[in-house]
């Protein structure tokens, strides 16, 4: 099946909805952006949410990574730390696509 014929069966909606459902289907991602909802106000480093799980930095790094490959957060490097934020327009854009989904 190439690109065209996929597209018959789903619309660029479904596919978002799809991109940001997988970010948060690890309990790991959704303390995470329940951490950054939290704190809307200011960016978090990764070091605090660390701090907060019982999980190695790493894996938290694997988990942040997938969030942000999703557009879900964004991320500003100042060595040696990473600050993290959520990506409002996308957290809005995803509230809305779920919103509509299970409201039918």
């Amino acid at each position: 099946m190439n690109l065209n014929e996929k597209n018959k069966y789903y619309n660029s909606d479904q596919e978002k909805l799809a991109r940001y459902s997988k970010a948060l289907s690890h309990p790991v991602r959704v303390f995470v952006m329940d951490f950054l909802a939290n704190n809307l106000d200011k960016c978090c480093y990764s070091g605090d949410m660390a701090e907060e799980l019982p999980i190695a930095r790493s894996t938290l790094s694997e988990h942040l990574k997938e969030l942000k490959k999703a557009g879900l957060i964004q991320g500003e490097i100042n060595p040696p730390y990473i600050k993290y934020c959520i990506n409002r327009h996308n957290w809005e854009e995803a509230k809305l696509l779920m919103e509509r989904f299970f409201n039918r």
